[in-house]
């Protein structure tokens, strides 16, 4: 798997003699940050040796190179999920290349579903910490050029990239929570007791993604920042059935809100 990421590092290299400071991974419906970005690549995954090719509606399937609010950053515009068939391995190699690449610091985005009975579709939380109910990308051997064996996680989500992304939204009048992300592997969008089992175990939110990301990331001593946008609801009484379409177009209303806090934590590394 080394000789994989070292490939896909050095073939980005050679394209784009760029050392990206910020990695960025954009969730669904939430691929409008790119339009803030100075674009100086743009590459599809299909063109760069062994990525895997992103095949949900609202992932656009690209790796941008740019400057943001005076940073060099990298951004995923579309990511890959254990649902598609693909290995953990490959689901997290991205992050891997954004290390060697010279990435410092990982901001991620996703949608997820509300089981907290205190949020409301369109609001926007901050992950504090997760509960990661998909296989551990780190399971095989371990690639100690990366990290160690067995990677500390008391602090998943860096506590200060937190406190920073909580005064933008207060000085902007943006309203964010702050809670516990649960990954689950998906496709399927969870049962009436799957979400309250998700509520007891001491979740806020539940979605497919961005827990593998980070615990890669944190195994190579990355810190990370991520955020959710709630685009539908699992309390008891406010479930409705909902389709992908519909969760891209919460998203996408309130993508501004979350561009802003983005560009501006950018700013503030």
């Amino acid at each position: 798997m080394l000789q994989k990421i070292k490939e896909s590092t050095r073939f980005l290299q050679n394209k784009t003699n760029y050392q990206p400071q910020v990695g960025i991974i954009l969730g669904t419906g939430l691929g409008g940050l790119v339009n803030e970005i100075d674009i100086k690549h743009s590459i599809s995954y299909e063109k760069i040796p062994n990525f895997p090719i992103s095949t949900v509606e609202g992932h656009s399937g690209r790796l941008i190179f740019g400057e943001l609010n005076g940073k060099e950053v990298i951004a995923m515009q579309g990511r890959f999920h254990f649902y598609e068939g693909y290995s953990l391995e490959e689901v997290t190699l991205p992050v891997r290349v954004m290390k060697l690449l010279g990435v410092e610091n990982l901001i991620v985005s996703n949608a997820s579903g509300g089981v907290n009975p205190d949020y409301a579709i369109g609001d926007l939380m901050i992950l504090k910490d997760h509960i990661c109910l998909i296989p551990n990308p780190l399971i095989g051997p371990n690639l100690d050029e990366l990290g160690p064996r067995f990677p500390d996680m008391s602090e998943p989500y860096c506590k200060n990239l937190i406190t920073i992304a909580e005064n933008i939204a207060k000085a902007n009048k943006i309203a964010v929570h702050k809670g516990v992300y649960v990954a689950l592997t998906g496709p399927t969008l969870e049962t009436p007791s799957e979400y309250k089992y998700m509520r007891i175990i001491g979740g806020d939110t539940v979605g497919m993604s961005t827990a593998p990301e980070v615990i890669v990331a944190r195994h190579m001593e990355i810190p990370c920042f991520a955020i959710s946008v709630i685009t539908d609801l699992g309390i008891p009484g406010k479930i409705q059935k909902v389709t992908h379409k519909e969760i891209q177009k919460v998203s996408e209303k309130a993508e501004p809100k979350l561009t802003l806090i983005i560009k501006e934590l950018i700013t503030s590394i």
